[in-house]
C-alpha cells in the first residue's frame, strides 16, 4: 500500500513509519521541516516537505495514495489556535476529496465529541465534523491524555517539589502512550471499514494522585504530592513559563473539562476497551530516565 503519514517524525510518526516500512509498505512522511528529509529517508520512507495548511501541497502529496494518517500540529502558530487547526483540517479534507484517497485515519482526542469547553480539542471536534462529510472511509482515532505531557512538569518537580494542575488528584483520566497510538494507527490504516468510525486508543486509566506516586517512586521522590491549582494559578503558571496567553487559556479550559468529567465522559460511556499495552508504571521508567 502507498501510505501517507503527517506529523513528521514525532513521538507517533517515527514509530508508525518504522512499523509500516518494516511491513513492506510504500510510505511518504509529510514534514514542514526540510532538515528531517535525511532522517525520513534513512527509515526507508520518502519525504514530502510542506505545510498541512497548504491544500495544493497536500493534493500533490496524497495523489495515488491508498491511505493517509491525518494529524494536525497542536498549536499552529500559537495564536488563533482553533481557527488555524480547523483550517488545516479543511485543507486536508480538500486534498482527500480531490485525490480520492479511500482510507483516512485521523488522530483525534478524548473530548472531541464536545464543541467547546475542551480547550484545544475543540479544533479536533471541528475537523471530525468536516471529515464526516467526506465520501471515504474514516476512522477517528481518539487518543487519551498523552503520558508525554508530564514532561512539561519536570521544572515544577525540580523547582518546587510538587506536581499538579487545575484538576484534583482523585479523578480518573484516560492516558495513552504515543507508541500505542502508532500501533493502533498502523492497524487501522490497513483496514477499510465502511463509513465513519470512532476508535479510542487508551493505554491506562488512572488518577493524577496515582501518577504522582508512581513518578515519585521512579525518581526517588516518594512523597511527591499532586497539588490541585485554581484555574487562575494554572493560567498564571503557564504564562510565567513563557506559554502564549491564548494557549495557556486553552489548556486551562482543558483542565476544567477534565475536572468536570466532560472530556472523558463519552469514552467512559462508550465502554471502549483499554487496549494500549504501555501502562503508567512502564512510562514512569521512561520519565525517570529523562528526569
Amino acid at each position: 500500500m502507498k501510505i501517507i503519514i503527517s506529523g513528521s517524525l514525532g513521538n507517533i510518526g517515527k514509530t508508525l513509519t518504522t512499523k509500516l516500512v518494516g511491513a513492506g509498505h510504500d510510505v511518504t512522511v509529510i514534514s514542514s521541516n526540510a532538515d528531517r528529509k535525511t532522517e525520513i529517508e534513512k527509515l526507508g520512507a520518502k519525504a514530502a516537505v510542506g505545510s498541512v495548511s497548504d491544500s495544493d501541497f497536500l493534493i500533490e502529496a496524497l495523489t495515488n495514495a491508498d491511505a493517509v494518517f491525518a494529524m494536525t500540529p497542536p498549536n499552529l502558530g500559537g495564536a488563533d489556535v482553533i481557527a488555524n487547526t480547523t483550517e488545516a483540517g479543511k485543507s486536508f479534507a480538500k486534498a482527500i476529496e480531490k485525490t480520492g484517497v479511500k482510507r483516512v485515519v485521523m488522530l483525534s482526542s478524548i473530548g472531541a465529541d464536545l464543541p467547546n469547553g475542551n480547550g484545544p480539542i475543540a479544533g479536533l471536534h471541528n475537523i471530525e465534523k468536516i471529515y464526516n462529510e467526506l465520501n471515504t472511509s474514516v476512522t477517528f482515532l481518539r487518543a487519551g491524555f498523552f503520558y508525554t505531557n508530564f514532561y512539561n512538569d519536570v521544572p515544577m518537580i525540580k523547582g518546587a517539589g510538587i506536581i499538579g494542575s487545575n484538576y484534583p488528584s482523585d479523578i480518573k483520566i484516560p492516558f495513552v502512550h504515543p507508541q500505542d497510538i502508532a500501533q493502533a494507527a498502523a492497524e487501522e490504516l490497513l483496514q477499510t471499514p465502511t463509513g465513519k468510525n470512532i476508535r479510542y486508543i487508551i493505554s491506562d486509566v488512572r488518577t493524577p494522585g496515582e501518577a504522582a506516586k508512581i513518578f515519585g517512586n521512579a525518581i526517588a521522590k516518594p512523597d511527591l504530592p499532586w497539588i490541585e491549582f485554581t484555574d487562575e494559578q494554572a493560567f498564571e503558571g503557564m504564562t510565567q513559563a513563557g506559554i502564549p496567553q491564548e494557549i495557556a487559556q486553552l489548556y486551562t479550559e482543558m483542565g476544567t473539562g477534565l475536572r468536570s468529567g466532560k472530556i472523558p465522559e463519552h469514552f467512559n460511556n462508550s465502554k471502549a476497551l483499554v487496549d494500549g499495552k504501555i501502562k503508567l508504571e512502564d512510562f514512569a521508567l521512561e520519565f525517570a530516565s529523562k528526569f
